[in-house]
């Protein structure tokens, strides 16, 4: 850390230690690059984490992801399908001017053109809110199409800008133009694929942060990531690479922070093509729409064997796209066992038994050791009789040709962003339309799972709800719309001097760095 000028040190009384404490800079390593300040734009783990040091919601999600109030103090269910929120009083924007209901009104209502030529777009968290009104600068009125029990889950993602900023659009606030929130920091700079640097926001609603200043510098290589905590170049880094583990345990000065994370990661397939450009039988179709196939390959690989010998021990087993715990998760589903012999019977029964050829694409820079565990994932499929190459590419480029369905067989990880089953269930297997299923690279369709998950998503009932997201579950794990392989661990590095509690999201929140 770099700490203020002795003399302010020493002026300062013990009574006023705290206040010296916050006059500090704070340097973060990041693992992965914000690929746009616009907060609305794309749903995507390092987006959405930068923007929460910048940005709040009407409420938002604490380190286990539980709803808490933040904009809005307290709200009621008015009906069915309406919902009343009396908004915090006294909180000022970024740039001075007042937070009212307006605010709320306009920020819920930029979505739809915020979404534009989005990669993975927030539509689907407003996609039922049907109107927004301000009953007066304190009370938001917000109404619905239907019953929707996760609506502040889902308002728990939408930023809140000020109103004045509606018509903003992307472009501009790439270029540092009306980045204005409520948050902790207010924007100062961002270079793409470098640096984020932030100040801090004194007239914050809660306890201002610790930190005047704070610089978020990008590390895609781990060795270099790890090098620059070791170094003191930075102040904490997010993503330990496993093999680096023990090192950092043992470093002088080093705090390792670990906690169970919500990141599921898995394997997209082409399901949507008779013929794909990588995947192909003697005949040139594509086998990847057969589920028999898509059994084969998870029963190939040995999950145990990527987490243990890859991962270090960073991470669980998988067998559905919610870990433990959360709200959706089935207790039936577990992994599939690791059996090549079962996997070489169901290609054969599905009329393949020398296999297939089929070229595997994953990122080398987004997840810790992606390449590697891709690597294995395809030796794994090797080994059943499918001729399989393996192509890593850089997220920047990899993401982008994923998303314009340029592969056939993928590999990616998706977090549980609104802290229940839907929020990953929908992204990625709901029927790929206008505002639904937009991260479905796979294009994955079955109209039993939409009717249950649809459902589930109009049902205010607790219970009930939980099982009809269980049973959607199950009908996309019987699919296997897309296979589950493993939940990433999320770890951070800390020097010696400052804490950090964890986040089961991942999200490197410089408001809760706090010096011990």
């Amino acid at each position: 850390m770099k700490p203020v000028a002795l003399a302010a040190l020493l002026a300062a009384s013990t009574a006023l230690a705290p206040a010296a404490l916050s006059a500090q800079e704070l340097t973060v390593g990041l693992a992965a690059s914000t690929t746009s300040m616009d907060p609305q734009f794309y749903v995507v783990g390092p987006n959405s984490a930068m923007a929460r040091n910048i940005f709040d919601g009407l409420v938002n999600q604490d380190e286990n992801q539980q709803i808490v109030p933040a904009l809005a103090t307290s709200w009621k269910v008015v009906d069915d399908t309406t919902w009343e929120f009396t908004l915090r009083e006294g909180v000022t924007f970024h740039d001075g001017s007042d937070f009212t209901a307006e605010d709320v009104v306009a920020s819920i209502n930029r979505v739809p053109q915020a979404s534009t030529n989005s990669p993975s777009s927030f539509m689907p968290y407003v996609k039922a809110i049907t109107d927004v009104q301000a009953v007066d600068p304190s009370t938001v009125r917000i109404t619905t199409d239907e019953p929707t029990p996760l609506l502040l889950n889902n308002l728990s993602r939408i930023a809140i800008l000020p109103a004045e900023a509606a018509e903003t659009t992307t472009e501009q606030m790439n270029s540092g133009e009306g980045v204005i929130g409520t948050g902790p920091f207010q924007f100062v700079s961002w270079v793409p694929d470098s640096e984020v640097v932030v100040e801090r926001n004194d007239a914050y609603w809660a306890e201002p942060a610790a930190w005047e200043d704070v610089t978020f510098k990008v590390f895609k290589n781990n060795s270099a990531r790890v090098a620059a905590m070791l170094s003191g170049d930075v102040d904490m880094i997010e993503s330990i690479p496993t093999a680096d583990t023990r090192r950092l345990v043992d470093a002088d000065d080093v705090e390792v922070v670990s906690v169970a994370g919500n990141r599921v990661m898995y394997l997209h397939m082409d399901q949507g093509r008779e013929e794909s450009p990588f995947a192909t039988d003697a005949e040139g179709k594509n086998p990847l729409r057969d589920p028999r196939v898509r059994r084969a390959l998870s029963l190939s690989l040995n999950r145990e064997a990527i987490v243990d010998r890859i991962m270090d021990g960073q991470g669980v087993p998988a067998g559905q796209l919610v870990p433990e715990g959360y709200f959706g998760y089935d207790s039936e589903i577990a992994p599939d066992p690791y059996d090549p012999e079962a996997a070489k019977e169901l290609l054969t029964e599905a009329g393949y038994p020398d296999g297939f050829e089929l070229t595997f694409h994953a990122s080398n820079d987004r997840y810790p050791n992606d390449s590697r565990v891709a690597q294995a994932i395809g030796q794994f499929f090797s080994r059943i009789g499918i001729d399989t190459s393996v192509e890593t590419l850089p997220a920047s480029v990899y993401f982008s040709r994923a998303s314009n369905l340029e592969f056939s067989f993928i590999m990616g990880g998706a977090a549980v962003e609104t802290g229940e089953a839907s929020g990953v269930l929908g992204p990625l297997l709901e029927t790929y339309g206008e505002s639904a299923g937009r991260g479905n690279r796979g294009r994955y369709s079955n109209p039993e799972f939409d009717s249950a998950l649809s459902e589930a998503r109009q049902t205010l009932d607790e219970e009930t709800r939980r099982e009809l997201l269980e049973n959607a579950t199950e009908i996309a794990m019987t699919d296997l719309g897309v296979i589950p392989v493993f939940y990433l661990a999320n770890t951070w590095a800390l020097e010696d001097g400052i804490d950090y509690p964890g986040r089961s999201d991942g999200y490197t929140l410089a408001y809760d760095v706090r010096p011990e």
